[in-house]
């Protein structure tokens, strides 16, 4: 009689705590669209143009490179072993147990934050629109969202493709406009050719300048990564992450670079710089120049859209790293817990709450506190990549040994794993001699290291599950 009971209870277990299987490549694809095009590409790409000019266009080539090698080997292991803990499950199995604890919550903390700012710039333009306080339609968005999540996960891959796909179809249509603006064939203008990069010259402020904007631009591909998390809930997570990672890093590309060679070449270096608003963007400035009416507005829009569609991929990957977290054990069991529909339910709230709450330090913004967390952000992803890229040097052997690897191998694994490390090291290095980026270094650092303390509080549960699974 014990025995079955026992079975039974256990099925019922995992029968609770099951994500669902409905995603499809497609979809994949466009979540890590989503989550990458925020509101970073069209209000602070002439922060990287400002500071390199021209040559801005090396630094976003020398980052995506070190990005894409670095999707390239996630892509891999993902394949291999699919997780909804993505590069925190391989940290763990590379290293042990802290290392998993670290990477998830890490991400956790960077997203949540992001979260909360975006979520404010985009409250604050709606605000503005309607004549209400902003966090009316901050509350409006967050439950919407929460409904949208909270749904079977077919559901919210579909509603977040066609979420994505809008700011794709307004990044084609600015790159149409703007190539058709640099030939002169739209009234009333004429051939720009190459005349405002030679007044200017390709490098204005020399290598160093190139290094200030590779700081700038360096996390701008950030985001990607969820595709990995997306890839455990897709009807078949081996070919779908290696369609949606090579899809997701051609576009991206495309789009960046795209964008930011039109913007130089349209502008004069010396007019371009960060932008605090839709009207001061170079996106609004270059269609300006094609007439289009009600330009501003339209970019307010599209600036909107971004914030929440990244704001809503978001809590599809924070929702998902808890419930990974809690099945290791690393966080409480109650996140472990899933809906009739396969979706983690208590770690939607979870997302939720702390989106309200990150929303509310925006606007509260306690002395040094927010300046705190937010440099750790800035930081965040840095780790996160390298502890992945050290992951995969060591699972990379292994994988292959079992034969597990299957639709993405990376070619001269250990050349290129060994590469990113230097590469991102050397940014490391960049950053330890910019005074504002040192601020990231030292605040991820002590988040990083609280974190490392307090995954001692979960081992012996962690170790213990690991051990009953094996």
């Amino acid at each position: 009689m014990n025995t079955p009971t026992s079975s039974s209870v256990a099925a019922s277990d995992a029968a609770n705590t099951t994500l669902g299987r409905g995603l499809k490549a497609r979809h994949l694809t466009m979540m890590g669209l989503g989550s990458a095009i925020g509101a970073g590409l069209f209000l602070g790409t002439g922060v990287g143009i400002q500071a390199a000019g021209p040559a801005v266009l090396v630094a976003y080539v020398i980052a995506g490179v070190l990005v894409v090698m670095v999707m390239a080997m996630l892509g891999e292991m993902a394949a291999a072993r699919p997780s909804s803990g993505s590069f925190s499950t391989y940290a763990r199995q590379a290293f042990g147990h802290w290392a998993g604890f670290v990477q998830g919550w890490l991400y956790w903390f960077m997203l949540t934050m992001v979260m909360g700012a975006e979520m404010t710039g985009a409250a604050a333009i709606l605000g503005n629109w309607f004549g209400v306080a902003p966090w009316i339609p901050a509350l409006i968005a967050v439950t919407f969202f929460a409904v949208v999540n909270f749904a079977a996960v077919r559901g919210f891959g579909e509603f977040e493709f066609w979420f994505a796909f809008v700011k794709v179809a307004v990044i084609i249509a600015f790159l149409i406009v703007g190539i058709a603006l640099w030939l002169g064939l739209l009234p009333d203008t004429e051939f720009v050719g190459l005349r405002n990069i030679t007044e200017s010259g390709f490098a204005p402020n020399g290598i160093p300048g190139i290094a200030a904007g590779l700081l700038a631009v360096a996390f701008a591909f950030g985001g990607i990564e969820l595709v990995t998390i997306a890839a455990a809930e897709s009807e078949n997570p081996a070919e779908s992450v290696a369609t949606a990672v090579r899809s997701v890093i051609t576009r991206i590309s495309l789009f960046y670079l795209g964008s930011v060679t039109v913007i130089i070449l349209l502008l004069p270096y010396s007019t371009i710089s960060g932008a605090e608003s839709a009207a001061e963007s170079p996106f609004t400035r270059v269609l300006s120049m094609a007439n289009i009416p009600g330009v501003v507005t339209f970019m307010e829009a599209v600036i909107v859209l971004a914030l929440l569609s990244a704001f809503n991929a978001q809590i599809y990957a924070t929702s998902r790293l808890v419930h990974n977290l809690a099945e290791q054990r690393d966080a409480p069991a109650i996140f472990r817990t899933t809906s009739s529909r396969n979706v983690p339910i208590n770690s939607v709230v979870l997302s939720m709450v702390f989106a309200f709450i990150s929303v509310g330090l925006q606007y509260w913004n306690p002395a040094g506190l927010l300046e705190f967390l937010l440099n750790a952000v800035g930081g965040c992803l840095l780790v996160i990549w390298v502890l992945t890229t050290l992951s995969f040097i060591k699972l990379h052997p292994q994988l292959k040994a079992s034969g597990e690897i299957s639709t993405v191998e990376v070619p001269a694994a250990k050349v290129v794993g060994w590469t990113t490390v230097i590469g991102l090291l050397l940014l490391v290095v960049l950053m330890a001699f910019d005074a504002a980026a040192r601020a990231q270094i030292v605040s991820v650092s002590i988040v990083a290291l609280v974190l490392v303390g307090l995954s001692f509080l979960t081992r012996g549960a962690a170790t213990r599950h690991a051990a009953s699974t094996a």
